[in-house]
């Protein structure tokens, strides 16, 4: 009975691990993870059967226990990366890349397949990643031209929310990629409350993008609307997809229809000033509740069988108001 108890509290933090109650002091203890939820502290210890949900390339080649990304996969600039190649060249301890080189030759993939970005792929430079050429495509050109495929979409009111995704309280998302880029796109929910765009007005590649100031115009008929920033950087993709057929951003928000590519000078930072998917699901929740009352004060009560709203709801409700409804939820 006890061996049942302790499998099913294991199953409620992810298999491997184990919890227990902590206290403020014990956010510091290096070998747990620690987290605050409803005001009590959660320690979480992973065990040896654990997997890391972004494994960082130390721990996959054996170099370093558990040790989960916590850096975008952005290697020149973490300093975990930093004190363990300083270690390697006192030598007090092997390189990640002297560690594949002992393994069988089917087992030395690349280093791209060791993070789970890519699919099995072997490493033909010997672990030498600054002089291949596949190393510079997938970070300069591959990562930067494919769509976003979120891990897990949930729904708040028929509205997506993708797990891994930043929210911006304008409507726009940003989405980490690896290299040091972020993705840029409008969410679900502003693109069904203003319908399928004719036609986005977006800026050249080696444009500067300004958090909370106007990005990129999305144009419907007579109307257009300026769209903000969620971040500060430089465009380096633009979404030629989209350019040729915009309908595919309604089609897939938060996959194919992304607008931008950008380099921004810390991603950390970028991130700490933008919602999570956990904050941006009751957030998104209160901008139901807010359209609901709009819709109400133009068309009457709404049904209680708790339905969703449709797509395009400014063209089914025109007496909305194009310039309320920008306004109110993309704030410009």
């Amino acid at each position: 009975m006890n061996n049942k108890i302790r499998e099913r509290r294991r199953s409620l933090v992810g298999y491997g691990s184990s919890y227990r109650k902590g206290r403020s002091r014990d956010l510091e203890h290096p070998s747990e993870i620690g987290t605050v939820l409803g005001g009590q502290v959660w320690m979480v210890k992973p065990d040896k059967k654990a997997k890391a949900g972004n494994p960082c390339i130390w721990m996959q080649t054996g170099v370093a226990g558990f040790k989960d990304c916590n850096n975008f996969y952005d290697c020149t600039t973490c300093k975990y990366d930093l004190g363990m190649r300083k270690k390697a060249g006192d030598h007090k301890q092997m390189s990640w890349q002297e560690a594949m080189r002992t393994k069988p030759g089917l087992e030395r993939v690349c280093r791209h397949t060791l993070t789970q970005r890519i699919g099995n792929r072997a490493c033909a430079y010997d672990y030498e990643c600054s002089t291949c050429d596949f190393d510079q495509f997938f970070e300069d050109v591959w990562s930067t031209k494919t769509k976003s495929i979120p891990r897990e979409v949930q729904t708040v009111r028929g509205f997506r929310v993708p797990t891994g995704y930043f929210f911006h309280d304008g409507h726009t998302w940003m989405r980490i990629e690896s290299g040091g880029y972020v993705r840029v796109g409008m969410d679900d929910f502003a693109l069904k409350l203003l319908g399928k765009a004719d036609g986005y007005d977006l800026p050249l590649m080696g444009k500067e993008l300004d958090k909370d100031k106007v990005g990129w115009g999305f144009k419907r008929t007579e109307n257009q609307a300026d769209v903000l920033s969620p971040v500060d950087g430089v465009i380096v993709e633009v979404n030629p997809d989209v350019r040729k057929k915009p309908e595919i951003a309604n089609q897939e928000p938060y996959e194919g229809g992304w607008l931008f590519m950008v380099h921004t000078p810390d991603i950390k930072a970028a991130a700490k000033k933008l919602m999570s998917h956990t904050e941006g699901m009751p957030w998104i929740k209160s901008e139901v509740n807010r359209l609901e009352n709009m819709i109400e004060e133009v068309a009457g009560p709404l049904p209680s069988d708790g339905g969703f709203l449709a797509e395009d709801i400014y063209g089914h409700l025109p007496d909305l108001g194009w310039s309320h409804l920008t306004r109110t939820f993309l704030r410009t």
